[in-house]
């Protein structure tokens, strides 16, 4: 019997270190042996989300993010140790609504590291949905390799029927650990479907379909079997954004368009001293004029004013019903509200804040 070795690193300074066994079985034979190699080093990285969680009696569908841990997780998922040796980190346990700058930080200094020491071929990160566009874009202008990167969740916690997350998480290691996933860096795997960050977006609140590309398209497929990329691997790609050495992004609200919307609650992201402003507009990325008046005002203060769209899909373009050269405004382009944000966010922390400057960050990142 072949084993999976897993070593459970929480945030202690000492790290326990176990077998796992794997499903012994005449195809994961064929599959580990007959190759006769040795097999790709993939470092799980957890951070807890639905994947993490267990079944709660409160309702049918009731459950507790963040209560598994990554080791556990690996030991549900038989024959995953057929495509890796893996080993897991425990970096934080929560629901991906508690997803923050601290966990942010730390995941892109571990991934950095683990590539720099030689540690590992491929990361994969299981995370909660809520967030995980988020997360994986962030990565994506941060770390300074293209090694492959996975992030994995599910829609339903372990133990209920139906669960998705151990079919997930071996198709994740399956992608980290493919060659064909070099130089591509950070993907999403969720349902046998590859993403790319800058396209994916969650767009259902219980489906296990929830994470699509609409704008794009995936960028692959996978089941246990195979992986079949639809995009090229490019080589066009910007220097990773600097982290600030505070621990902590600068402040970028998202003001979310509505009918009847006044100007209070600008003026207040303004007095609440936010560095930059996301407005989710309504159609392409409008405000009623009020709110346009106040957003002018907070441009004019330095602040960074960008446009972007509570619709699900399409481009939010420039200069249309809203003159935004005149106005000092960024188009947020294809960047959903919550992904502009992030960028936002970097570009203020590395001194880029002026509305060219700004839009050309944000034309520059497909």
């Amino acid at each position: 019997m072949s084993a999976l070795l897993v070593a459970a690193c929480v945030a202690l300074p000492v790290c326990s270190t176990f077998a796992v066994a794997a499903e012994s079985n005449a195809d994961q034979s064929n599959t580990v042996n007959s190759q006769n190699k040795k097999l790709p080093r993939i470092v799980v990285l957890a951070t807890g989300g639905t994947i993490s969680g267990t079944a709660d009696a409160r309702s049918a569908i009731g459950y507790n993010s963040g209560e598994r841990t990554g080791q556990q997780l690996l030991k549900d998922v038989p024959g995953i140790g057929k495509f890796a040796t893996i080993t897991a980190e425990q970096v934080s346990n929560v629901g991906s609504q508690d997803m923050n700058d601290g966990i942010w930080f730390q995941l892109a200094k571990r991934i950095d590291e683990i590539f720099d020491r030689g540690e590992a071929d491929g990361v994969v990160i299981t995370h909660g949905t809520d967030t995980m566009e988020e997360t994986a874009f962030f990565l994506k202008n941060v770390l300074h390799s293209r090694r492959p990167v996975v992030l994995v969740g599910s829609m339903r916690p372990g133990g209920v029927v139906g669960a998705d997350g151990p079919n997930n998480l071996l198709e994740a290691v399956e992608v980290a650990a493919s060659p064909q996933s070099q130089g591509r860096g950070v993907m999403v795997v969720m349902n046998d479907t590859i993403h790319d960050p800058r396209w994916l977006t969650k767009t259902n609140t219980t489906s296990v379909q929830t994470l699509l590309s609409p704008n794009a398209g995936p960028t692959g497929f996978v089941d246990p079997a195979s992986i079949r990329f639809v995009t090229p691997v490019t080589d066009s790609r910007q220097s990773p954004y600097t982290l600030p050495a505070a621990g902590q992004l600068p402040r970028v609200d998202i003001v979310y368009a509505h009918s009847n919307m006044d100007a209070s609650q600008i003026d207040h992201a303004v007095a609440d001293n936010a560095k930059g402003i996301v407005i989710a507009g309504v159609g392409d990325g409008d405000v009623s004029k009020a709110a346009l008046a106040a957003m002018e005002r907070a441009a004019k203060m330095g602040i960074v004013v960008v446009r972007a769209s509570r619709v699900g899909t399409g481009f939010v373009n420039r200069n249309v019903e809203v003159d935004d050269d005149k106005s000092g405004f960024v188009a947020s382009l294809d960047l959903n509200p919550q992904k502009a944000r992030v960028l936002t966010q970097l570009l203020i922390a590395n001194g880029i804040t002026t509305p060219a400057k700004v839009q050309q960050a944000f034309s520059a990142t497909y």
